[in-house]
């Protein structure tokens, strides 16, 4: 971990960044508890680390740096990857499993239903509000309001859209733009936005609204990294079959370098 981060608690430094170890109703519990901190003026963030984030967060200074700094100052940095979850095997101290949005997205709005409201951002036009509406039909008392991610980042189209996510007043705000976008614009813009808490989730929309397929179920059950390579292997191979041994060589060498030190 490097110098000068704080470790939260019950947390498992994997390459550098804090992963914390919950459950899908841990994690839910927390953000609740977020949001009603929230209610009284702190203003959350929670994240997620895959292998990809990871690799993303160990890339040169300053993108690299920025990201590690977000992950760490994160209120809540779950596990979203197997990869992430054998890695911490490899340091012994295992993470307790891997949560991806695809999957948790459904126990949030079951337990949003009636309780918090939501503003969902991401993905091309029309994508998250069809996810929206998939959702809606399970509950149909969830309140979710949408947008693109496609906006300009800055300047006036980035402040029209802070205004909007303001008016609709949300509880939490999802946030899917990708790796490190998405973390990036939740940096520069969290001060403005008022919600609660914001939540940086990824491609989340594309999956449950169908626009991308997750492959076989049996297989993103257990190894999702090789389901997206099999659906898009010439976009994603790059990402998983050099991204993962990297990963990997990377947990490996700081595991040896904290045996060298006990």
């Amino acid at each position: 971990m490097p110098p000068g981060a704080s470790r939260r608690a019950g947390s498992v430094d994997v390459t550098g960044v804090n992963v914390d170890g919950m459950d899908v109703l841990g994690l839910l519990a927390a953000v609740d508890a977020l949001v009603s901190r929230g209610r009284s003026g702190h203003r959350a963030t929670v994240a997620y680390a895959n292998v990809h984030v990871l690799n993303e967060a160990a890339a040169p200074a300053p993108a690299g740096e920025r990201l590690r700094t977000f992950l760490n100052a994160a209120d809540i940095c779950y596990c979203d990857g197997s990869g992430v979850v054998l890695g911490s095997r490899m340091l012994g101290r295992a993470l307790p499993e891997r949560m991806t949005g695809a999957d948790w997205i459904w126990d949030l709005a079951r337990h949003a239903e009636g309780r918090h409201r939501l503003f969902w951002l991401g993905s091309e036009p029309g994508v998250t509000e069809a996810a929206a509406a998939a959702l809606r039909e399970r509950h149909p008392a969830l309140h979710v309001v949408t947008d693109h991610g496609f906006h300009a980042k800055t300047g006036a189209e980035n402040d029209a859209l802070i205004a909007r996510i303001n008016e609709a007043r949300p509880d939490i705000v999802l946030v899917g733009m990708g790796t490190p976008t998405q973390e990036r614009w939740t940096m520069d813009n969290r001060a403005a936005i008022e919600a609660p808490v914001v939540w940086v989730l990824g491609a989340t929309a594309d999956f449950v609204s169908g626009k991308v397929s997750r492959g076989p179920a049996w297989l993103h059950r257990n190894q999702e990294w090789i389901a997206r390579l099999v659906t898009e292997p010439r976009r994603l191979w790059r990402r998983y079959l050099i991204g993962n041994t990297t990963f990997l060589l990377r947990v490996a060498r700081q595991a040896a370098v904290e045996r060298a030190r006990r």
